[in-house]
């Protein structure tokens, strides 16, 4: 396979994923992704503003999400995020710590 193809194909996967996420699961909650998988939508946002700034393209975190998310964060909390257990709340810290904080 030639690397174009490589790289589109990557790319359809990703879109998928993402429509799966933000259209197909919207009833997933961040938490119980990061705490089962160790990343979330918002990592997924993150990774796509690492990969535009990598390539010297200015975009903050919030732009990333909303291009992600295809909306705000208040308007996908508003419609989609309900409240996390202590529990969720206590594996969640955990989760971030071991999966975040230490990936730099």
């Amino acid at each position: 396979m030639d690397k174009q193809t490589e790289i589109e194909l990557q790319a359809a996967a990703f879109r998928r994923l993402q429509q799966h996420l933000m259209e197909d699961r919207t009833d997933v909650q961040n938490i119980d992704m990061m705490n089962l998988a160790g990343f979330c939508r918002n990592c997924l946002s993150r990774w796509y503003q690492e990969a535009a700034n990598e390539k010297g393209i200015e975009m903050g975190k919030d732009e990333a999400r909303q291009i992600f998310y295809g909306m705000t964060m208040d308007e996908w909390k508003a419609n989609y995020q309900t409240d996390a257990s202590p529990e969720k709340k206590a594996a969640f810290k955990v989760a971030f710590e071991e999966n975040v904080t230490n990936k730099g």
